[in-house]
């Protein structure tokens, strides 16, 4: 245990932040997504939500402000579309990035494929136990100034 940092950031997890580079990513996801087959490196938090997480995060975690999107969210498919309201966990992501770094910072989305595609090139996968659909969003890592 470390004193003055949140109890979900694990030894694993923090050498794994510590280890990216500037221009890395990492995705925390949630408890549907096919982490398993996606990334060479997995940490897993059973009954643990992804806005936790996030929120443990950005307190120790540098964003890109070079990209014009450094957290990204995966979109809803045209078929939720039509069906579904937008998340509201989308919110939440954006409210967490937002009171830790402003609004400058800036939240895009793409597609489930490109999302996906991003999150196999990432350097961490991070799967929640969150159960929301959408529950999933990917960040860029910047330098600490």
């Amino acid at each position: 245990m470390l004193k003055g940092i949140s109890k979900l950031l694990t030894g694993d997890l923090l050498k794994g932040l510590c280890d990216m580079g500037h221009g890395d990513k990492f995705a925390i996801v949630d408890a549907n997504y096919p982490a398993q087959t996606m990334g060479q490196k997995l940490i897993t938090y059973p009954g643990i939500r992804a806005t936790d997480l996030l929120e443990a995060i950005v307190k120790i975690f540098p964003l890109d402000h070079i990209v014009p999107y450094p957290a990204i969210l995966m979109e809803m498919t045209d078929k939720d579309k039509e069906n579904i309201s937008d998340p509201i966990i989308w919110t939440q992501f954006s409210d967490i990035i937002h009171t830790e770094y402003g609004n400058e910072m800036q939240v895009g989305k793409v597609s489930r494929e490109e999302f996906y595609e991003l999150s196999k090139k990432s350097y961490l996968i991070i799967q929640s136990g969150e159960e929301r659909l959408y529950g999933n969003i990917l960040l860029v890592k910047g330098v600490v100034n």
